[in-house]
């Protein structure tokens, strides 16, 4: 028919991307229609003879390893691809599946996996790709005709997985995941795994109460099922039963000891209700058991911390960071405690040493800051501008850095210079250009400060804290009480509870003459934030409304937290005419 040429070639030629058997025993794969056919008279390992392909079929299979010696996988996977569909032979479709899943190939995963499933309808291993490809098709019915297959033949589906990653999908497609469950779920009763994904999907679409009651039927017939304990656990705790919620699950965390993500939930609730000692014995005994985890330690640690047994605390965070393990964190967490301990060298080192992650910021702050107190100010800045140059895509929160730093300091005129050269290169940083308001606000400059918070506002119109500082300025530094008020209305409907726009609602009905309303205000940003400037306002309109002797009070609360504020004293001299308070 065609000159035979033995696939063993493409193994001569070197496989790039798997071994082959005939020359490692360890393929993980079959080779296409291999046979082995003893060679009895020597005593050199047996030839193997492989079935021919068609020669187009063979020049793709050749040229797919050729160019996957030399680096080319993307021809590679073309080629196999084109043979797997010419051959229709298992073995070529597999190899061709797992280049394809190396190199992260959704298409061709899913035109493998379709063409898999015509040759073999029962692939457990294709239904299962073919699930993955369809959700990350966002094709959540195609995906759960797949689940089902598996199921079916006895496969483990992933209902839950599945479920779990709807947190991250839209609400509607999270809705249209929960319908087709129930509709499963009525095909297939008494499918705990089914059960579980529903219930779990009713708490993800905001439905706990109804997930509770899912959960309920599912744990009397199957006590022992873990995943459901520590969602009945949680969704008590999300429900409000706290108490019940806690008992619960430390009853659970004694009956299936091995179970980390149960021990962990129960921690994490302990430390939210501040049960702190208790959080800590949870998180020891969890290490004990799980010695390797590094997550574990660092909440171990910090909970060490919190509990004030520093040296516990170090131990663990030094232990993780010579491990290689959670070495941001665990640097961070030590600079805090030399920090603590007023260790300023020792603390800048471990600053220094946070290298990326949430805590490269916070540390590279502190350390600048620290740095700063130690007479360093330009080694702390040059050090920030020597970062910025060499990480320009994160250039702009360096700038922020380096403006908070010259701030903290007191240097305002080269926080200003600093400000206007990074808007310079970054007009729209909202954060920048808030900082160089509230400094233009600061040095007197209100119209400056005006245009900057205009233009935040024109680039985010909902921005409740750019609204209120534009509402406060204008109260404070001109006539024009009416538009202040409604700037701060705006902030005010988007943030009702923040107690800085609850002042400044007080302060500018307050300038009106609004006496009560005003107090209104100002006696629930007193109540959520007892600042002293705040004090100054409050005690101002008790004053003003006659009830003198609660003004006293008022002020001195303020006093107590700081005794030379200047919108503070001069509010009380002025009321007093300097006779004390």
């Amino acid at each position: 028919m065609h000159k035979s040429v033995p696939y063993l070639v493409t193994c001569l030629l070197g496989l790039t991307l798997a071994g082959c058997a005939s020359l490692t025993g360890t393929e993980e794969m079959p080779a296409p229609k291999a046979t082995a056919a003893a060679d009895k008279t020597t005593d050199a390992p047996p030839p193997v003879e492989y079935t021919d392909f068609e020669p187009e079929t063979l020049y793709l299979l050749l040229s797919a390893e050729i160019a996957a010696q030399r680096g080319r996988y993307d021809i590679t996977l073309v080629n196999y691809v084109r043979a797997a569909k010419q051959s229709r032979d298992p073995g070529v479709i597999q190899r061709a599946m797992r280049i394809a899943q190396s190199l992260n190939g959704d298409n061709a995963q899913k035109q493998l996996a379709d063409l898999w499933l015509e040759v073999d309808p029962d692939s457990l291993q294709a239904h299962r790709i073919s699930a993955i490809q369809a959700v990350k098709s966002n094709d959540l019915q195609t995906a759960l005709y797949h689940m089902e297959r598996i199921m079916e033949q006895g496969g483990d589906a992933d209902f839950d997985s599945l479920a779990a990653m709807a947190s991250n999908l839209p609400p509607e497609q999270q809705r249209e995941l929960l319908s087709l469950y129930k509709g499963m779920s009525l095909r297939h009763p008494n499918t705990p795994e089914l059960d579980y994904s529903i219930a779990l999907l009713l708490k993800i679409t905001g439905q706990p109460d109804q997930a509770l009651d899912r959960l309920k039927p599912l744990l009397a017939k199957n006590p022992n099922f873990q995943p459901a304990i520590i969602l009945r656990g949680d969704l008590l705790y999300q429900t409000g039963e706290k108490s019940s919620a806690l008992d619960y699950l430390l009853a659970n965390t004694r009956r299936f000891p091995g179970n980390r993500q149960m021990g962990t939930l129960y921690g994490r609730m302990l430390i939210n209700e501040g049960e702190l000692q208790a959080a800590q014995d949870e998180f020891s005994r969890l290490v004990q058991q799980y010695p390797d985890i590094p997550g574990l330690r660092l909440s171990h640690a910090l909970v060490a911390l919190e509990n004030g047994q520093t040296d516990l605390a170090r131990e663990e965070l030094t232990r993780l960071a010579e491990q290689g393990q959670q070495v941001n964190e665990a640097n961070y967490y030590l600079g805090r405690i030399a920090d603590q301990a007023g260790n300023t060298e020792q603390a800048i080192g471990y600053y220094q040493s946070v290298e990326e992650g949430n805590y490269y910021f916070p540390a590279l702050a502190r350390a600048s800051s620290l740095l700063a107190e130690n007479g360093q100010l330009d080694d702390a800045v040059d050090r920030i501008r020597r970062l910025r140059d060499a990480n320009p895509r994160q250039a702009e929160n360096f700038w922020l850095l380096e403006v908070n730093l010259l701030l903290d300091r007191g240097h305002q005129q080269e926080a200003l210079s600093t400000a206007t050269e990074a808007l310079e290169e970054h007009p729209d940083n909202i954060q920048i250009r808030y900082a160089r308001a509230m400094l233009f606000d600061t040095l007197d400059q209100p119209a400056k400060a005006e245009a900057d918070l205009k233009q935040i506002i024109e680039q985010d119109p909902e921005n409740a804290v750019a609204l209120n500082a534009l509402g406060y300025i204008l109260t404070t530094r001109t006539d024009r009480l009416r538009e202040a008020r409604s700037y701060i209305e705006k902030a005010l409907a988007l943030a009702p509870e923040n107690p800085a726009i609850l002042d400044s609602m007080g302060w500018v009905l307050f300038l009106e003459g609004q006496i009560k309303p005003a107090l209104e205000y100002l006696s629930r940003a007193w109540a959520a934030y007892p600042d002293p400037e705040v004090a100054a306002h409050y005690g101002e309109a008790l004053w003003m409304s006659g009830a003198e002797d609660q003004a006293r009070i008022i002020w001195q609360k303020g006093l107590d937290q700081a005794p030379n504020h200047d919108v503070l004293t001069e509010t009380i001299d002025r009321l007093t005419n300097g006779g004390g308070q």
